[in-house]
This record gives structure tokens, sequence and C-alpha cells, in this order.
């Protein structure tokens, strides 16, 4: 044990190092402070109702009808209890407070990656910092990505795992490669996860054609037959989570279509082109992986006092406290809007292109290849030639949306070849032609785009929106002067300009600085430690003062503040809450109702937000409520209030529906439809009281005979819990029994007295039954076989798991001695 400490001292300090920074950077989380993030808030709000349930009796509904009527709550929180990687992350996220765990997991990992490809503990301490500190691992983190953010930090360990296969330690290799992927998986964001599947896939062809013209193919494939284990074991561990996943996007707005929807067009599979594409990088944005704010920057940004639209504005008596953030905003990208630049760090890019030329071996084009791929499909929109390749042929790629997404890859893997440049010219200085060539090329290439940005800010930027002139227009009509319109108009323009060229001058310094750093060096003039240090100094400083524009002590909140700030009710909410009958809905048009999950936290929501919404739901929204509302399917939804704002937007009301159908009532006749179109189409104008719309393809499921009237009838919700509800009713004779719970085939089932009935689809997306006459109780139970089973195989594949690796640990440290392989 003794010798394992002292091999292993370096690495400890250094893990020590990680700790401080983020200790300084965040020191408002180890007060016990947090971040106020939407993303979060929104979160917090669907999640309300299933918390609600844990907290009383220990156990989550797998259920919830706090959003858009009802669906899965593993759609948005569930615990996978038997999958070893909840507990891991749980583990890691009780010993280091939110956000300090991701970026200690983004430094972790990236340390380990850099190791395992041969770099020395300080300079690969050095590319942890130039990873983790990429400006959007913390905007991801500012904005409430948090899974996203867990998903980027785990890349690293899953291409080490990876590259120790190839490299011919397959057990440990593999182990490890189960074990990250096991967590990238439990993480579930699956759109990062599949971005690194693409940049896996060019590692992998790359590795065999190597193997094939080494005439290595046996060690390859063995190698691969390793990773393909690995792979099975980490998506076993994860069997709950993938399995229910994949049910349920089949019946979501990923899966395919049920009618040809108006906004689409046409039937189709995954989310629209124009959606998936909403937020494509601009080409000529990319600029902004060397000078942060060339585009301006977030679209919130504040106005400057000093600013030259502040003194336009003041020129008039405006109060620039009183402008809103994003009404003259600093980005002039296409995208929305923006919470930041995608900045890897100027020194950071200028390494990357001299690794470019003197680092030599297969690793190098594949990093090259996955990064430029990467960047051709954020571009989305503005490179349709391969994003529309990928987008109509690729297995799933339609199934994500907000392609920028995809430079997740090249922020990962341009500060892997920087490092891998230094390490080059460390350890192989005099054996590299022409390095001094290679250094004044890289550093003419950033230099003298900074340098132009900076001399010559407009010589190939416009600083204007594609929008500028309806701006502009729009300012002077609101206003009746024309040339204050103008006026301000000129002043955006040039305020942006000045920000570009102060980050271009920002840009300049730090390159100029870095690359004298490296020419001395060339130069033996510096030694290496030195290099390493002063390198890794003037990295963390650069990265460290964009990142604290997005990401600061400001952001932090006491969370009693939190707390209260979001989610404080208003005597609208108190009023509707005084109501204790359950399961009634309420629509909230004092927010956008169905792009907003806030209401969720104190209702059950006809509404709500979520980027996975049922298909079926998401079309009667688009069919019934984006015109006009229609008061029938709200009826039939059981929307007893809806919340709406005076004119003045100052105060809300509330509009009682007594209306409102109730949980579940029994109808008067069944009319069969031909197809969802029609069926959709009958909603249009109905009395869902007295009469249900089913598809004929469950026509066989009934007895036509048994239809009778609701005469003297009555049907009563006794008991509630999302995932288990119980009625009581009384009828004379057979009846038809429509309720106001949303249809999903998948794990749902009902009971009379005990005795399974089916459960017929009506009125396009609620629940129906034929029920025998008398008095009888009905459950309907939420038991999902793919959750159940899958947690199970789970367990099994968790205990497999924690066996390899241990494995793969004790024969390590039998070995007296670990040797690094190096890159090829």
């Amino acid at each position: 044990m003794k010798n394992w400490f002292n091999r292993n001292t370096v690495h400890f300090a250094i893990i020590g190092i990680f700790i401080v920074i983020c200790f300084v950077y965040f020191a408002p989380a180890w007060q016990g402070k947090v971040l106020i993030q939407s993303d979060v808030t929104q979160a917090q709000a669907m999640q309300k109702e299933i918390m609600d349930f844990k907290a009383a009796d220990g156990k989550a509904p797998l259920w919830t009808n706090s959003m858009f009527g009802g669906m899965p709550s593993y759609q948005i929180w569930v615990s996978y209890p038997k999958n070893i990687g909840t507990h891991i992350m749980a583990g890691i996220k009780g010993i280091f407070p939110y956000p300090i765990d991701i970026v200690l997991l983004y430094l972790l990992g990236a340390y380990l990656l850099l190791n395992v490809l041969g770099v020395k503990p300080w300079l690969a301490a050095v590319g942890a910092l130039a990873f983790a500190f990429t400006s959007y691992n913390f905007i991801y983190i500012e904005a409430g990505h948090a899974n996203q953010a867990y998903a980027i930090a785990l890349l690293a360990p899953v291409v080490a795992g990876v590259l120790w296969c190839l490299r011919g330690k397959h057990l440990l290799g593999a182990s490890v490669l189960a074990l990250s992927l096991a967590l990238e998986i439990r993480v579930n964001h699956i759109q990062v996860t599949y971005y690194l599947f693409i940049a896996l896939l060019i590692l992998v062809g790359i590795e065999l054609y190597h193997a094939i013209k080494g005439k290595k193919v046996a060690d390859f494939l063995k190698s691969i037959g390793f990773m393909v284990i690995a792979t099975i074991i980490a998506i076993a561990v994860n069997a709950g989570l993938l399995w229910t996943t994949y049910e349920y996007q089949k019946h979501s707005i990923r899966g395919k279509s049920n009618i040809t929807s108006e906004d689409r067009g046409s039937e189709q599979h995954g989310v629209s082109r124009d959606y998936a594409y909403q937020w494509s990088q601009g080409v000529g944005e990319s600029i902004t992986f060397l000078i942060p704010d060339a585009y301006g920057g977030g679209s919130n940004d504040k106005i400057d006092p000093n600013s030259n639209v502040a003194k336009v504005l003041s020129s008039k008596g405006i109060d620039v406290s009183q402008v809103p953030p994003n009404y003259f905003p600093n980005y002039w990208g296409d995208k929305p809007f923006t919470s930041g630049p995608w900045y890897f760090g100027v020194i950071v890019v200028f390494l990357f292109i001299l690794g470019l030329f003197i680092v030599k071996g297969r690793i190098k084009w594949w990093i090259l290849a996955a990064t430029l791929l990467s960047i051709f499909l954020s571009w989305g929109k503005n490179f349709s030639l391969i994003s529309d390749l990928f987008f109509d042929y690729f297995p799933m790629y339609n199934k994500f949306r907000a392609v920028e997404s995809n430079l997740v890859i090249a922020a990962f893997l341009v500060p892997i070849l920087a490092i891998l440049a230094v390490h080059e010219l460390i350890n192989n200085r005099k054996g590299i032609d022409k390095l001094d060539k290679k250094i004044l090329y890289s550093l003419a290439i950033v230099g003298g785009i900074s340098f132009i940005v900076w001399a010559l800010p407009d010589l190939f930027l416009n600083f204007q929106t594609s929008n500028h002139q309806q701006w502009v227009q729009g300012i002077s009509q609101s206003v009746q002067d024309n040339g204050f319109g103008q006026s301000l108009g000129n002043a955006l323009v040039q305020d942006r300009a000045d920000i570009a060229r102060h980050d271009a001058f920002r840009s300049l310094i730090f390159v100029l600085l870095a690359g004298g750093v490296v020419w001395l060096f060339a130069k033996d003039k510096l030694k290496a430690p030195v290099v390493v240090a002063a390198l890794g100094v003037l990295i963390l400083i650069d990265l460290w003062g964009v990142d604290n524009r997005y990401l600061n002590k400001n952001s932090f909140v006491e969370k009693s503040q939190a707390q209260q700030y979001f989610f404080k009710p208003r005597e609208v909410d108190n009023l509707i809450l005084m109501d204790k009958t359950p399961d009634y809905r309420v629509l909230d048009l004092t927010v956008d109702p169905f792009q907003n999950a806030t209401p969720s936290y104190f209702h059950k929501n006809v509404g709500g937000y979520h980027a996975a919404k049922l298909m079926r739901y998401n079309e009667l929204i688009e069919r019934q409520f984006s015109r006009s509302i229609n008061e029938d399917v709200l009826d039939m939804l059981n929307t007893r209030y809806v919340i709406t704002n005076n004119k003045a937007g100052t105060s809300q009301s509330i509009q009682k529906r007594d209306q409102a159908a109730g949980n579940a009532w029994f109808v008067d006749r069944v009319t069969f439809v031909k197809n969802n179109e029609e069926e959709m189409h009958a909603l249009d104008s109905f009395d869902p009281k007295k009469e249900a719309f089913i598809h004929e393809e469950f026509k066989r499921q009934l007895d036509e005979k048994r239809l009778g009237r609701s005469t003297n009838a009555s049907i009563e919700l006794t008991s509630y819990r999302p995932d288990h509800l119980i009625y009581e009713y009384s009828a004379p004779n057979d009846v038809m029994a429509v309720f106001s719970e949303i249809w999903y085939d998948k794990g749902w089932k009902a009971f009379v007295d005990g005795t399974e009935i089916p459960i017929l689809r009506a009125d396009y997306v609620l629940r129906a039954a034929q029920l025998p006459g008398g008095n009888h109780k009905v459950e309907f139970k939420f038991e999902p076989s793919s959750y159940f089973m899958g947690e199970n195989i789970s367990l099994v594949a968790s205990i497999v798991l924690v066996l390899s690796l241990a494995a793969a640990i004790w024969l390590e440290n039998r070995k007296k001695s670990v040797v690094s392989p190096t890159v090829k």
C-alpha cells in the first residue's frame, strides 16, 4: 500500500489542485448557495408531484399527471435503484456540491485520458484544465443542463477505455469502458452519447485500416470483442432506462406522427428538420472558437452604461437600467438566442493547429476527422450538404434537436490535440522538421485572424442580424422617430464591433504570450517544466476570464431565496388549491401554456414543457389549441380552472369551468372512426359527456351488444396515486366509461374487482373501458414490464460490472509497475 501511495503521489497532488481550483471558482457552492437556473426550475416543477408522493411513502410513482394531462415519470425523474450507476453518481453528488461535482468530473476524466495517451501528469493536468474550462462546459451548467454536462464530463473516460482496449490492455480497458459508458448512459443525455458514438465510429474505422495494413486484424478483432462485451454490460446496467426510453420515444414527438400535421406537412419519423436545425451554429460564428465575443456574446447581456446605445438612449432621457437585457442584444448571430459563445481558448486553438503540423500518428487524424465532422454537423441548415445526409440517412440522427450540440465533440477533442502538440514538442523537439516555421505558421493563422478583427473588424464581419433593418423600422415606428431608430441601430452595430475588437485584442495578447513561450522553448531558452507551468497559467487565466462572464458568484443565491423566487404561489394558485377534489386540471394562460412547466408545481397541468411529449398529445395541441382553444377538448381533459391575465398583465383571474367532464363518466353512444385523422376531426365539436369516438382498431375488444345507456349510473374516483387509480361505480347495466386520463398502452392495466379488462383509446388521447353493470371497483395500475424487467437486468449486469472491475484492478496491482501506452 505504501509503495502504491508513493507511486501515485503526483496524481494525488494534481487532484488536490483540481479541488482547490474548484473551491476558488465555486466558493458560493461550498457555502451552501445554489444556482438560479431556468431549466432546473422547469425540472423541479415537472417533478413536484413525483417528489411529493416519494416523500409521503418512499416510493416515486412511475406516472405523473402534472404535465400534458399525464405521462411516464421516468421521462422526468426516476431512481433506477438496481443500477450501480445510480449509486455512483449519488455518491459523487453527496461528496461534492453541485456544480463542483461536474467540473471535477470534467477534470478527472480528461486527466485520465491524457495519461492513457502517454502524456506526463503535469502536462495532462494542463490539458484537463483546457478541456474543463471550455466555455460551453460552464454555460451548460449556468443554463441548468446538468445531465448534458455530466454526459460531457464522461466522454473522456469512455475514450480512455476504448484506447486501452485497442492498445492491448483488454481487461482493464473493457472494465473502464463498461463503467464509464454505464455512467455515460445513466446520466441520460443520449444526444451527447450519440455524438460520441459517431466520433468513435471514425476511430474504429481508422484502427481497422491500420490493422489491415499492419496485418494485425486478429488483434484488432480481439480488442473489438472486449469493447463489444463492455458495451453490452454498460447497456445491460442501464436496461431499465434504455428499454423504457426506447419504448416511449416511439410514441413521442421523436417517433412517427399519427396524422398529417399542419405544421409538419406530412407524416414523419423523428423531429422536423426545421425544429432540429433551429439552433444551428453559424459558419462565420465559428470564429468564437478563438475570439469569444466576436458575435456579441450572449443574448441576455445587460446594456453597458458606457455603450453607444446607452448614450443614444440617455440623450432621449431614457433610463438605461430599466431597459430589458435582451431588448438591444449584443448577440447578432442567426440562432434564436444563445447563452454565450463556443470558446475553446485562443491558446488551445493555436496549439491545436500546431498539433496538426507536428503530431504524428493516427490519433491526430482521428481527432481532426471527428472535429471537422462535428463542426460541419453543428452548422445544420447553414451547411445542409452534410447535415441533410445525416438527418435523412444516418440511424436515429433525426431524433435530436439543437444540432449545434455536435460541438461538444470538437470542444472535447481540440484541447486533447493541443496538449499532444506540447507533449510532442517537449519529447521530440529536435526531431521535428522545420519546427520554427510550423510555430510561426500556427501563430500567424490564429494571431492573424485576431489582429484583423481587432484592426479592421468590419472587413469580414458586418455586426448585423439578418433582420436588422426590420428591427430598426420597428423601433422607429414605436417612437415615431425614424432618426432615433436609425441612431440606435447604428449605435448597436458600433457596440458589437467594439466588443469584437476588445476580445480580438485580448486573444491577440494571449496567443502572442503563448507563442512566445513555445518559441523560447524551441530555441532552448526555457525548460520544459517552465513551459508547462506557463501554458497552464495562461490557459487557465484565458478560459477562466470568459467563463466568469456567464457563470460567477452572482449566479448563486441562498436556497431559500431560490425557492421563493421561482415557486411563490400567487393568490389565484392558493384559491385553486383550496379545491381538494382529486385529479382536476388547470390551464394557465399567463405563461406560454405548452412551453412552460412552472404551473405544474402547483397544479395538474393541461400544458407543461418537455422536449419529448407524447405524440398524440402534441397533435392534440396543434389541432385543438394552436389557433383557438377548443372548449370541448378542455371539458374532456377535466379542465376545471383557467388562469388568465388582465389586459395590462398586472393581475390574474380564475375562470371556473363547471362544465368540465370530471375524472370519469359514462357516455350514451360510441362512434367508431376509420383513421386518426377522422378521430381528430371528430373532436372539433362534440359533447364528450354523451359521445365517445373510438378507432376501429379497438372494435374487436368490446361487445357492441352490451353498449347500453348510462341512465342512473355514477362513477367516482376514490383513491388517487398517479400510477394507481381506484374508482367505484354503480350502473344498472353494462356501460362504456371514459376516463380523463391519457392513453398510453405500454404499462397501463385495468381491473374490475381484480379481473383484468382491456383498455380502449377514446377521443384520440383518453382511456376508456367497457364495464359490467352492478356495483364494482375499477383499478388502473401503471406497471410497465420494460421498467421492472429492465431493473432486474440492471441488477445482474451491475454485479458483473463490479466483479470485472475488481478483477482488472487486482491484476493491474499485481504488476510491479504500470507502463503507460504511447501515442501512435
